[in-house]
């Protein structure tokens, strides 16, 4: 990611989000609105796994927004259980829509932009280690990308394999990998960059 990353302040329902964007060298092809993890238990707009798909997406030339949820950083409010948090996320797409957008997210973000995704149909979701356990995800379209660890002790393989099998939804496996992908970030890196049609 280049160093220009900057920050950007969108109105919300419950007053401003924060925003940390990266653009690609030359005009963008799109945008993509990355979501990060449970703000309760440490998730942030800097978390290591959205910061890499931040990248991946901007190598693929799509300008990165990476939104703080509700409480976090300079993001105005308190957290809402994902429902304002997913009115929140329909802001800034709103705020930076173009014709071509993705949408991502890692854990609890994941889940909720699935949810997003159902209502406002993405060029493409991509969606990291799903947090089911805890918001439960709706199912994807086809072509939905769905990576997750091997050995995610937070959200269990087993559980998003049985979230995925009624859809026919293939889910790549990390070998190996945690819920937060340790010492795994270029594999999802790697994945996403070579699953974009």
């Amino acid at each position: 990611m280049r160093a220009s990353t900057r920050r950007e302040f969108v109105a919300g329902p419950a007053g401003r989000i924060e925003c940390a964007v990266d653009s690609p060298e030359g005009v963008a092809r799109g945008v993509s609105l990355v979501a990060h993890p449970h703000p309760l238990f440490g998730g942030t707009l800097d978390n290591k796994v959205v910061q890499t798909l931040a990248r991946a997406f901007v190598e693929l030339g799509y300008e990165a927004w990476r939104p703080n949820f509700r409480g976090v950083g300079e993001t105005e409010g308190t957290h809402d259980e994902g429902r304002g948090e997913l009115d929140d996320l329909h802001a800034v797409l709103n705020f930076i829509r173009r014709e071509r957008f993705i949408l991502a997210g890692f854990s609890f973000g994941a889940s909720l932009v699935a949810r997003l995704a159902a209502r406002e149909k993405p060029e493409w979701l991509v969606l990291i280690g799903v947090g089911i356990t805890r918001i439960m995800a709706p199912p994807v379209a086809p072509g939905t990308l769905v990576i997750h660890g091997e050995n995610d002790d937070t959200v269990p393989l087993a559980a998003v394999l049985d979230w995925a099998r009624p859809q026919d939804l293939p889910v790549v496996v990390v070998p190996g990998a945690d819920h937060f992908f340790h010492r795994k970030l270029q594999v999802i890196k790697q994945i996403v960059l070579a699953n974009r049609r």
